[in-house]
């Protein structure tokens, strides 16, 4: 059953969401979904043509899009690109956290540029693109939902450089709710494990890796883009209206198992 045979229709109408990294895997399929059930999307990422492409399906099932080729890195950029389709659209509801950057490096070969390129990316952009958003969100109230992952909490071999950024998007995600929770405006967080179709599965598990992966994981199989779409929808959704400051695990219990599949890479039995 599809997430928008789950919820109602029109669920969204009336509101804006933004969302980074909203040009592939998980942020285009969360703008879809959203799009779907009513909200105006405006799609934020590096690379214009991704974005248009994202845009141009949501645009054919009769949905609402507009593009802005933003860096998160970049603050005013950033603030710019939100003002831009907050006026366009005439206020802003939803900001989706979805931009990333990943690659799997041994910690003493992982250059101190590259650590804080992922940090930058993941972290400081979730930063950039939640102050840019606040004034918007604090007219009328709103909803911020951040993009981590499992790697925040479990131990993992290859992974220090998003580990330490999606563990301080887990902090970043509690001091916000309790900070903003005057102003009306919910944060949270949506931690997926492994999800086929997605730029990091492939960067992350290549080959029998993925293979030796999808046997460990406790379901006996990896998420979909549309499961992790669907759990954005409920945080935003009146029916996820009491919850802020949680993060929402959706790994299929692969977290369960610790470092497993990672560590059997680093030890190079796989």
């Amino acid at each position: 059953m599809s997430a928008s045979s789950i919820f109602a229709p029109n669920l969204l109408a009336n509101q804006v969401a933004i969302v980074t990294g909203g040009g592939s895997g998980i942020g285009a399929g969360i703008a879809e979904l959203l799009a779907a059930h009513g909200a105006k999307v405006g799609l934020v990422g590096r690379t214009l043509e991704k974005l248009e492409a994202t845009a141009m399906k949501i645009r054919e099932r009769g949905g609402v899009a507009t593009c802005r080729a933003v860096d998160v890195r970049k603050y005013d950029d950033l603030s710019q690109a939100t003002e831009s389709v907050t006026h366009e659209f005439g206020g802003l509801h939803i900001l989706v956290n979805s931009a990333a950057g990943n690659f799997l490096a041994p910690a003493a070969g992982l250059s101190a540029n590259g650590f804080r390129t992922v940090i930058d990316i993941d972290l400081c952009g979730t930063f950039n693109a939640s102050r840019a958003a606040f004034a918007h969100l604090s007219k009328q109230g709103g909803n911020i939902v951040n993009i981590t992952a499992t790697q925040a909490t479990v131990a993992t071999p290859l992974q220090c450089h998003a580990g330490a950024a999606k563990a301080g998007i887990e902090k970043l995600t509690r001091d916000l709710a309790l900070e903003w929770a005057g102003s009306k405006i919910r944060v949270n967080a949506v931690a997926p494990g492994p999800i086929e179709g997605t730029e990091g599965m492939t960067r992350l598990a290549p080959g029998g890796a993925g293979d030796h992966l999808k046997k460990r994981v406790p379901l006996n199989r990896y998420g979909n883009i549309d499961e992790i779409a669907s759990s954005v929808l409920f945080l935003v959704s009146p029916a996820g209206s009491y919850i802020t400051g949680s993060t929402l695990l959706i790994d299929g219990g692969t977290s369960l198992i610790g470092p497993g599949p990672f560590l059997d890479m680093m030890l190079g039995e796989i």
